[in-house]
């Protein structure tokens, strides 16, 4: 081996021996280098497979572990992680050869550092990833070894490039395996899924695997309640126990957390169906922010606005809006549970309508009462929108549950809200879309429901409001100048 007589090599000559008749080199670091980059093929793994390399590039990853040679081991655990991408020899002589006993010293030694090698770190889960994807076998011996401490470990270095593939090795090992989900959601395992949460927070994610597994914990399965409640235990976020803007009571890891699934479900809005107690839950949430938030200042800012509170609010409403959307009636099986309507009988509208009241009209509609008679808005209300946009919000979880509900539309009518609703049919720019959202809010609250068609005719009559956009809606109300009803 030309210019590498290092200490490292002795005794390992026979060993090497594979490895440079494959890559038809002299030198280890040549073997390598040229193995890495032709291992990137289909083809290429499998030849090598047939070859028998693999046996050999673990012992070199255990060698040079041993002798902290990190050039070399690092491009040792490169290679072994091409040759594991989809090959499924290489993939069963990894599990044969205890190779993951060999990677799991690796990343004790690199995870436990003052100051961790996420280089190593993250070519060893990747290894570990795509040997993940070859069974349940492979995931069992994965998960034997690693759950929960050494989960637990690696969840807590605060680095994209390690988090990433973690999050792979977690959902492929849960995914369709429920038992194994309960485990990481019970106490053993919620430091993991908590210690993973807060270094998105801290670093963001680069790749799509930490959505996927918090959409199968969350989402697809029943532990939201304790994945939030868990992630405000044992934090040091900058903002905890800011009293004075109400963010003592959630933290900023809530509402990232919040907000990732809000981004998940709008995402997949076509794919998940939630569960009665994921719905109910952040119905709760929004509750509880809702009293803490101060609405004394007009947010100057869409979300994330800084403010844990507003935000916790912000994201459990917009997450209720598309859990709304996504129910629709028809949408429904004879024997669903429609969550909307569970939704509902928890005061969903009554608390929107009575927020909608006592929040400052948009400026267009105060410019216009403060010349007429009021017409039973109240100017004087104290509330302001703690964000750009939460007015909009609301409109769109009232529009999205009146669609084709006729209880919804009899209940706004019944608690005059439909003068509230046409007064949001403006545009606003502290509430983006305010409109659009406002007429779509209104189309729903009409079609096909009579008694709400003439209430809107009474207030033409009496002047309370002058839309042209009821012409345009496919839903006319047209006054009969004679008998001063709408027109069917």
């Amino acid at each position: 081996m030309v210019g590498e007589s290092l200490p490292e090599f002795n005794g390992l000559e026979g060993v090497l021996q594979p490895l440079l008749s494959a890559s038809n080199s002299s030198s280890l670091k040549e073997a390598l280098e040229i193995l890495i980059k032709v291992s990137r093929t289909a083809a290429a793994r499998a030849e090598l497979a047939l070859r028998n390399i693999l046996p050999t590039v673990l012992k070199l990853v255990e060698s040079f572990h041993q002798t902290s040679s990190r050039e070399y081991l690092v491009n040792s655990l490169k290679l072994l992680r091409n040759l594991c991408a989809g090959e499924v020899a290489n993939q069963n002589a990894f599990f044969e050869q205890n190779g993951v006993e060999v990677v799991l010293s690796v990343l004790r030694s690199a995870a436990l550092l003052s100051n961790p090698d996420s280089g190593v770190i993250r070519v060893s889960l990747q290894v570990l990833a795509n040997v993940s994807l070859a069974g349940e076998d492979h995931q069992q011996a994965i998960w034997l070894k690693f759950f929960p401490n050494e989960f637990s470990v690696l969840a807590r270095v605060r680095s994209q490039e390690t988090n990433d593939p973690l999050c792979m090795i977690l959902y492929t090992c849960c995914d369709r395996r429920p038992g194994l989900v309960a485990e990481l959601c019970r106490d053993m395992g919620l430091p993991i899924v908590v210690g993973i949460i807060r270094t998105v927070a801290s670093v963001g994610f680069g790749e799509d695997w930490f959505k996927l597994l918090l959409s199968r914990l969350c989402l697809e399965d029943i532990h939201f309640p304790l994945v939030f409640s868990k992630s405000c235990e044992g934090s040091s976020s900058e903002n905890s126990g800011n009293t004075d803007s109400g963010d003592d009571l959630f933290l900023s890891e809530q509402a990232f957390l919040l907000r990732i699934i809000s981004e998940i479900l709008n995402e997949r809005i076509e794919e998940i169906q939630v569960s009665s107690e994921f719905a109910l839950c952040v119905l709760g949430i929004f509750k509880r922010s809702v009293r803490v938030v101060d609405f004394a200042s007009r947010g100057m800012s869409s979300l994330p606005t800084g403010c844990t509170s507003i935000d916790v609010m912000g994201y459990s409403l917009i997450i209720l809006r598309d859990i709304c959307a996504r129910e629709g009636v028809g949408d429904l099986k004879n024997d669903s549970l429609d969550v909307v309507d569970m939704l509902l009988s928890h005061e969903l509208i009554d608390i929107l309508l009575s927020l909608l009241r006592d929040l400052d009209p948009p400026a267009i509609i105060r410019k216009v009462l403060k010349e007429g008679d009021n017409q039973g808005l109240n100017l004087s209300a104290s509330k302001l929108c703690p964000y750009k946009g939460f007015r909009r919000d609301m409109i769109a979880v009232i529009g999205n549950c009146a669609y084709r509900r006729k209880h919804v539309q009899d209940e706004i009518r019944q608690k005059n809200g439909i003068l509230l609703l046409l007064q949001q049919c403006v545009t606003d720019d502290d509430n983006p879309y305010l409109r659009e959202w406002g007429i779509w809010s209104l189309r729903n609250l009409l079609e096909g429901h009579a008694e709400n068609q003439q209430a809107v005719a009474d207030l033409e009559l009496q002047g309370s409001v002058d839309m042209p956009e009821l012409s345009r809606l496919g839903l006319r109300v047209e006054v009969d100048q004679k008998t001063r009803r709408a027109k069917n």
